[in-house]
Formats: C-alpha cells, sequence, structure tokens
C-alpha cells in the first residue's frame, strides 16, 4: 500500500493500495430528517432532552426537601424554649389559630405531599446508582483511585440516601397514620416508650448529612456561588457544608436529648396528652 503524506504536519492525503488505485474517504452526509408519523413534521437530532429534564427535577426536589428539613428541625427544636412553645407549634400545622379548632388530617396532607416528593426523589436519584455489582466495583476502583473529595461525598450521599429510603418512610408513615400524637407529652412517649429513639438518632444523621451534602453539590452543579476564583469558591462551599452539618446535628443530638429526657420523666404516665399551661392553671389553682 502506497501513501501520499503530507510533509507540513505529516497527515495522510490519499492511500492507494497494492493494485494502485486510491482509496478515497467516504464523505461525510447529514442525517436525513425523516418526517414524524402522524404529523408530518420533521424528526429531531440530537440527544434526548429527558435526561436533562430529569436531573434539574431531581435537583428542584432535593433542595426542596433540604429546605424543608432545616425548617422541620427548628420546629421540633422549639421543645427546648418550653413545653408550650413545641405545643403551640403542633397546633399552628393543625390550623386552630385559623380555624377556631385543631384539625390533625391538616398534619396528614402535609405528610403525604412531603412523603410523596420524598419517593420522587429517591427515584430520579436511583438513575445515577450503579446498577450492577460490576458497576459497584468499577467505581469503587475509580473513587480510589482519583481520591476527590467531591467523589467520596458522592458516595457518602448515596449510603445515606439508602438508609433514609427506609428510615425516613418508617417516620413519614409514623406522622400519616397518627398526625394527632405530636405535641410534648405525646412525641416524648413516642421517642422513649415507643423506643424510637434508635430509629431517630440513626435518622438524625444519615439526614442531616446527606441535606448539607446535597446543598453543596447541588451549588456546584448550578454554579449558584461562582466567582473568578473557582478553587476558592469550592473551598468555602465545603467549609459551609461542615458548618451546616455541625450546626444541625448539634442541635438534632440536643432536641433528641430534650424529648428523651422529657419521655423518661413521663414514663409513668405514658399515654397522658399534653394541657398548656393557660388551660391547666385554672385546674391546678382551683385544687388549693
Amino acid at each position: 500500500m502506497t501513501r501520499l503524506i503530507n510533509n507540513e504536519d505529516g497527515s495522510d492525503l490519499m492511500v492507494s493500495d497494492a493494485a494502485g488505485q486510491i482509496a478515497l474517504p467516504a464523505p461525510t452526509l447529514a442525517p436525513v430528517a425523516v418526517p414524524e408519523v402522524g404529523t408530518g413534521k420533521p424528526a429531531r437530532h440530537g440527544k434526548s432532552r429527558w435526561p436533562a429534564r430529569l436531573d434539574l427535577l431531581q435537583s428542584a426536589t432535593g433542595l426542596f426537601l433540604a429546605l424543608f428539613l432545616m425548617a422541620h428541625m427548628f420546629f421540633v427544636s422549639s421543645i427546648l424554649i418550653s413545653h408550650d412553645a413545641f405545643y403551640y407549634v403542633a397546633r399552628f400545622f393543625e390550623g386552630e389559630f385559623f380555624l377556631g379548632k385543631p384539625y390533625p388530617i391538616l398534619v396528614s396532607g402535609v405528610v403525604a405531599l412531603i412523603l410523596t416528593i420524598f419517593v420522587a426523589h429517591a427515584w430520579l436519584a436511583m438513575r445515577k446508582f450503579p446498577a450492577g455489582y460490576r458497576q459497584y466495583r468499577a467505581f469503587v476502583a475509580h473513587k480510589n483511585n482519583l481520591r476527590h473529595g467531591d467523589t467520596s461525598l458522592w458516595w457518602l450521599q448515596i449510603w445515606t440516601g439508602f438508609a433514609l429510603f427506609f428510615m425516613a418512610t418508617i417516620h413519614l408513615y409514623d406522622m400519616l397514620t397518627q398526625p394527632a400524637l405530636i405535641g410534648p407529652y405525646e412525641s416524648a412517649d413516642r421517642v422513649w416508650t415507643g423506643n424510637m429513639w434508635p430509629l431517630y438518632l440513626m435518622l438524625l444523621l444519615a439526614a442531616e448529612l446527606h441535606a448539607s451534602i446535597g446543598l453543596y453539590r447541588l451549588a456546584i452543579k448550578w454554579g449558584w456561588f461562582d466567582s473568578a476564583k473557582p478553587n476558592l469558591s469550592r473551598r468555602r462551599l465545603r467549609w459551609a457544608k461542615h458548618g451546616i452539618s455541625a450546626f444541625y446535628i448539634t442541635l438534632g443530638l440536643v432536641t433528641l436529648a430534650a424529648y428523651v429526657d422529657l419521655g423518661r420523666a413521663h414514663v409513668d404516665k405514658a399515654g397522658e396528652r399534653y394541657v398548656p399551661t393557660h388551660l391547666s392553671a385554672p385546674a391546678a389553682t382551683g385544687k388549693h
């Protein structure tokens, strides 16, 4: 085979075979737009946009759940202010201040919405999980060779998300079916007498780590806080992630300890409903 070489860059201009015939490269043809069946419109070229749309939906549901989790932590931690404070927070979400009396079914409606978004987010996230043992081994090898902090965070987010799919579902189902049992005594009895504190402890750690990593990765992915110095911006975001994790895990541990302490003190009267101070004070005064 004889080659005709371009002396300037060494590239092959033409190639001839043993018979002396020159093999010309086949011309590159543009794809022909075939009309769509039933519409007569020309078919679209290029890749499907659905993966990008699903990716955007995954980011939106993740952001919503992370913000809800942060707000939820402040709601339940109102027990640290006083028993009455948490009682009124619970009655607020039952609509007592707007409808004249509490309607726990409103809480069930909110929980049903959160559960739906939670399941949708989990399904969207599972698209990126290793689909089999071979993919799992390939990713682990890649992670160990790369040794990149963000890749390790994504791996941690996979495992915390896997744990949340089971633990958070239990908690949400409990709130969905028993919305009236939310209050200082009621919640404390569930934590201690109902032996739910180990689940809540693991749920706290998994949820806060998953949410903080998720917010960090969303900021990186969509460039919310980009600057002229990308490495500095990434480092600041990472420290912000550490701060969010430390703050909410600490707040959650202190709050859980408060419910455990109240549940232990109330164990002999487990099942008793909490009565706010302004309603119990007249009865207590009449006994003297």
